[in-house]
């Protein structure tokens, strides 16, 4: 599982330095590009897992640019999301954010440049909007498939969801999120996002 995520964490952080090269007009170039950059990125040097500067710089970044965090918060809170006012789903997206970028970062120190990434063919209508490229990643003969769900933007194309193991990461927090809501209204889940980050920032001092 450390593999998964491992691999789940360099694609959903993409880091490439030169990001103006990206290209964002076909999903399955924009998935594939990034991952490439990082990957070099890796191979130049090695990411140590106690570097944290870096780890959070790489995240921080280049993980905005090609990701639409308020889509995957309004998505992981499903009907509660209307019910919080503008300045509550900023300050959700803004918590959200700041959990995964915690979450992920631990892993990005684990990466290694000796995986492969295989890309099966993708089809879909010049009209779709919405859809889901496939990645093989596999390393130390582990294979396993990683999936990422993007949306057409006039920007370009941006990431808002990712499955790894049959999971998608919208899917695994809208219980969560909808229990808090429940248990404790709007505020208590930002409580709750603010705690959790602030846990997760002590254990790494």
């Amino acid at each position: 599982m450390k593999t998964l995520l491992t691999l789940c964490t360099a694609l959903f952080s993409f880091g490439g330095a030169a990001y103006a090269q990206v290209d964002q007009s076909a999903p399955q170039q924009l998935i594939k590009t990034a991952t490439q950059q990082i990957l070099d990125e890796v191979h130049t040097r090695a990411i140590e897992p106690d570097d944290i500067p870096r780890i959070m710089d790489i995240v921080n970044r280049d993980i905005i640019p090609f990701t639409d965090f308020r889509r995957t918060t309004s998505l992981a809170m499903g009907r509660y999301w209307r019910t919080a006012t503008p300045a509550q789903q900023q300050e959700i997206v803004e918590q959200f954010k700041m959990l995964l970028i915690h979450t992920y970062s631990g892993a990005i120190g684990q990466l290694r440049p000796d995986q492969r990434i295989d890309y099966p063919p993708i089809h879909f209508a010049p009209t779709d909007t919405d859809v889901v490229v496939r990645t093989i990643a596999t390393r130390n003969g582990e294979p396993a498939e990683i999936d990422y769900r993007l949306y057409s933007t006039p920007q370009g194309w941006r990431l808002y969801d990712l499955n790894v193991l049959g999971v998608w990461l919208i899917q695994t927090y809208r219980q969560q999120f909808s229990d808090k809501v429940q248990q404790s209204g709007v505020d208590g889940l930002i409580q709750f996002l603010v705690e959790r980050n602030r846990e997760l920032t002590s254990a790494r001092q």
